[in-house]
């Protein structure tokens, strides 16, 4: 292993916690001090090319496939690494943070695959960085357990052969960790820290176990990201010492532009690829950002009513099959993310139905495996793909030629029939406001009204709240939706929570605060980048 660097990082206002000392040890800080100061340049390279690409957007409300990739997207003689033995049947992937009883319940699942998320599903605060990893360290080394101080119940892992296997989603290139900064008072970006901490304690220890560093990499939206993604990778195993092409991931489509160059993000990541996936909510979240000025052509009904059988949707995930099969990678399909009540068996068999539906869908199209958010749905989504696969661990053979997708059907938001509602404006009001303020309490993953939320979710809220009163949009009810109008709504749904919750409970939570924040980024004229960046601002720990 080389030696610490020279320079290591400091920690920076945050209170200490217990066992941190086994996750920031000296060599870990050294190894992520080493990544920060090899790749944050690149990284700040890049994001500054993300704004001209998007201002490049504004000017033509157009994108295309990129002419000077042309090559690698005609010579169909390469293809990805073959998958490892680990990550050869993916057919049904759980999601979830990382806290103590989620671990052990998503490894516990039934499910093939665990992605285990410190971005979207996890608010960034220090306690849930460190100790999430501490958590993942326990898992491997099976000193993992946890009791419910409500009900007493307690929760263990089953034999290591029963468990999912792990794939860590690190934070995006957008985010930093405040808490970690280099000698020059620079924050390292988050999700460096959160793959440096979990490589660097669990490489050879997966390895040991018959597995991997497997990641998913969230939020990419060009090649030249995953490029970056894969020479850290290539660092990374040189400076543990393990071969390369052991580290695999999974990129997220989730961006508009990324969608744009598929077959190039799976080259550049060839020997560490593993496969592809298609991202929803944070897909409609892309368009509306990167096409706001784009007028009537661009507005979304509501988030609802845009499932994945919407033309546009539907040439997205059938191009994302295709590539993927195309080079030899997995396509993973779509989060269900309904949460089973325990109180209304009514609601549970109408949400299994669509779920169902859904599944049947992506294993009929040639998807490989897909996500749900709840164990009561690893059964479900199974069978759905056991139906498809049968004993096979996958359907890459199944090679989509048929398939034949254009640069403006993936931008044919147009094609909907569906129109913003006002139900849908509230609904986007609401699950913004409750989902806001759990996040600032440092909850990432809520249930709201029946569905699982994430920032993701979040961001088309508060983005389609935007786009609608820039665009000037009139709602089925005749009304024209208008910074005044969402503002009376705002104040509407806080009113209900301050009576559904009580004065006292309303009071201690930051209800007030995730109203005003809500209203400050679907207002502002200035369309924030992400909706993370504000909000990391008011987050406490």
């Amino acid at each position: 292993m080389s030696a610490p660097a020279p320079s290591p990082l400091a920690i920076v206002d945050a209170e200490p916690l217990p066992r941190q000392g086994e996750v920031l040890t000296e060599p870990a800080l050294a190894f992520l001090a080493a990544l920060h100061r090899r790749f944050t340049p690149r990284r700040d390279e890049l994001l500054a090319r993300r704004t001209e690409r998007r201002e490049a957007i504004a000017r033509t409300s157009t994108l295309d496939f990129l002419p000077e990739t042309a090559a690698v997207r005609a010579d169909d003689s390469w293809r990805v690494a073959p998958a490892p033995e680990a990550l050869n049947d993916r057919r049904v992937e759980i999601t979830g943070p990382t806290d103590r009883k989620m671990t052990i319940n998503a490894l516990n699942s039934g499910a093939k695959v665990w992605l285990a998320d410190f971005e979207d599903a996890s608010a960034p605060t220090w306690e849930n960085v460190v100790l999430g990893q501490l958590n993942l360290i326990g898992a491997y080394t099976r000193t993992i357990d946890f009791t419910d101080p409500g009900s007493g119940k307690s929760y263990a892992l089953r034999p290591d052969a029963e468990l999912a296997t792990v794939v860590m989603r690190p934070r995006g290139w957008h985010l930093d960790e405040r808490h970690l900064t280099g000698p020059d008072g620079t924050p390292v970006p988050g999700a460096l820290v959160d793959f440096g901490l979990y490589f660097f304690h669990n490489a050879k220890r997966l390895i040991d176990l018959g597995k991997g560093p497997y990641f998913y990499l969230p939020k990419t939206e060009s090649h030249l990201e995953a490029r970056l993604w894969n020479e850290v990778f290539v660092f990374a195993q040189d400076y543990v010492g393990i071969p390369r092409g052991t580290v695999r991931a999974t990129v997220l489509i989730e961006t508009i532009t990324a969608a744009y160059e598929m077959e190039e993000i799976l080259y550049e990541l060839r020997d560490h690829a593993s496969g592809l996936n298609a991202g929803r909510w944070d897909y409609l979240f892309s368009i509306v950002k990167n096409f706001r000025d784009g007028g009537a052509k661009f507005v979304l009904p509501d988030r609802n009513a845009v499932t994945m059988t919407a033309p546009f949707m539907r040439a997205y995930t059938e191009l994302l099959v295709r590539t993927c099969h195309k080079r030899g990678a997995h396509a993973i399909g779509g989060m269900a993310a309904f949460i089973p009540s325990r109180r209304d068996a009514e609601v549970n068999k109408v949400a299994f139905e669509k779920v169902r539906a859904d599944k049947d869908r992506e294993a009929d199209d040639g998807f490989d495996g897909s996500w749900v958010a709840h164990p009561d749905l690893v059964p479900i989504a199974m069978e759905s793909f056991d139906r498809v696969l049968g004993d096979r661990p996958h359907q890459k053979d199944r090679l989509r030629e048929d398939v034949r997708v254009t640069a403006a059907d993936l931008i044919a938001v147009d094609s909907l029939e569906a129109r913003p509602t006002y139900a849908g404006l509230v609904n986007a009001v609401q699950v913004g406001i409750r989902y806001i303020e759990a996040w600032l309490n440092g909850m990432g993953a809520v249930a709201i009204f029946n569905l699982m939320e994430d920032a993701a979710t979040a961001e088309i809220s508060r983005s389609q709240i935007w786009q609608w009163i820039n665009a000037e949009v009139v709602l089925d009810n005749g009304e024209q939706v208008t910074a005044e109008l969402a503002r009376k709504i705002a104040a509407e749904e806080l009113a209900s929570i301050r009576s559904e919750a009580g004065e006292e409970a309303f009071a201690a939570g930051n209800w007030q605060r995730a109203h005003d924040l809500l209203l400050k980024v679907a207002l502002d004229e200035d369309y924030a980048d992400f909706l993370t960046l504000p909000a990391y601002e008011q987050l406490k720990g």
